[in-house]
């Protein structure tokens, strides 16, 4: 029992910790003159794939790969089927928006295969790492020259008061604990995390990578489903969709990226079996609602990505009995 709650407070001190990291670094970001829209593209990003980054360096220091790589690969599952189903149900639907985000979602398509490929190269070494990283250094390069040169364009510009956690007001001395608070909470919330669901994973005889695939992995993308509700509550498909792409794209090239020079990260059979495929294919289920300006994805399309999910769950706890 003590394993399930240390491991719940070790989740909430994560996402915690992270909202207070964007917090503290969007502030001083913006305290630095740096524009919101760079910020938009990087400290946010950087920022709520904090806790996601924390467990998997801290998984591979505890010699847990499967935690590792099933968190960043069930994220991105449970960040399509659960992080647009759910809000889609929620609000009755997430509309076609005039922000572009077809380039951006090829982007992330292009990504996750390039991933599977790195795979297939495992073990993954800081040379896999470097070159996943240095694939993430052209996208974001690329995203903020698009987005300085359509400040007046179609592509939605952020303001500063739309930045998560942006507050011009907020004194230094309060942009300062929060940035102890995320500096402090995010490797504890990332240490009581996984050493506790190794823990449970032993106790009911199933594998580190089922656990990182289904809790760790639905933790984690907690941050991502509040966003997308109440973006699909407003109204706003775009940032509902973007969230997504952008989280996906960070959680592959960034967190794996960034891990794989700490240790050295095996890729459980079962990967290439079975969970990097969902992943494709879910990626791939988002081509008529990028593509298509008639098509939106309805509530009906809510249910069937969320049953998609619960039976992919099912499939994966069903079957990751250690043998």
């Amino acid at each position: 029992m003590h394993a399930y709650l240390y491991a719940g407070l070790g989740l909430l001190i994560l996402l915690l910790a992270g909202d207070a990291l964007v917090r503290g670094a969007v502030n001083v970001s913006l305290r630095l003159g740096v524009p919101a829209l760079i910020v938009s593209l990087t400290v946010v990003a950087f920022g709520t794939s904090a806790p996601e980054l924390l467990i998997s360096v801290s998984a591979v220091l505890d010699n847990a790969p499967g935690i590792a790589l099933g968190n960043v690969v069930g994220s991105n599952i449970a960040n399509i089927l659960l992080v647009l189903g759910v809000p889609a149900l929620a609000a009755g639907g997430l509309h076609t928006s005039k922000c572009e985000t077809r380039k951006s979602y090829l982007q992330m398509l292009g990504v996750t295969v390039l991933f599977i490929a790195v795979c297939f190269l495992e073990p993954l070494g800081w040379l896999h790492g470097l070159v996943l990283l240095a694939v993430l250094a052209l996208i974001l390069r690329d995203q903020t020259r698009d987005a300085l040169a359509h400040r007046n364009g179609t592509l939605c510009e952020p303001k500063i008061e739309d930045l998560e956690g942006a507050d011009p007001e907020m004194p230094g001395w309060k942009i300062a604990v929060f940035l102890a608070l995320g500096l402090i909470g995010l490797p504890l919330g990332a240490e009581l995390l996984v050493d506790n669901s190794i823990d449970i994973a032993r106790r009911f005889g199933v594998s580190e990578t089922v656990i990182g695939l289904t809790l760790i992995a639905i933790g984690t993308s907690l941050p991502e489903l509040a966003t997308t509700v109440m973006a699909a509550l407003r109204k706003q498909a775009d940032v509902a969709i973007g969230n997504v792409i952008g989280s996906n794209i960070f959680n592959l090239l960034a967190i794996i990226g960034v891990t794989a020079l700490v240790g050295r990260i095996p890729v459980d059979p079962t990967f290439f079996r079975f969970d990097l495929w969902v992943m494709l294919g879910a990626a791939l289920l988002l081509i008529p609602f990028v593509f298509s300006n008639r098509r939106n994805l309805t509530k009906r399309w809510g249910i069937l990505f969320a049953c998609i999910y619960v039976a992919y769950l099912w499939i994966v706890v069903a079957n990751g009995a250690v043998t």
